[in-house]
């Protein structure tokens, strides 16, 4: 049966956890089917990029710190 909770779009918090687990590889299916009935592509492409900038970033601060730190 419909759920009246979940025809609303999701949230923020929900879209971020979404980009995050697909990126992972781990969305579940319950998750995936309310973001593709109730969710705007264009949202979850402009969250996916962000995360990937910030994931690639912290990536690479981490490589300059452990060659700061080991000195070369």
């Amino acid at each position: 049966m419909d759920d009246p909770i979940n025809d609303k779009p999701p949230t923020l918090w929900q879209m971020l956890q979404s980009v995050a687990a697909a990126a992972f590889g781990v969305q579940s299916g319950k998750n995936r089917k309310r973001d593709f009935t109730h969710g705007k592509p264009s949202h979850f492409v402009i969250l996916g990029i962000l995360f990937t900038a910030v994931f690639a970033l912290t990536l690479f601060g981490i490589v300059k710190l452990v060659v700061h730190l080991a000195g070369l």
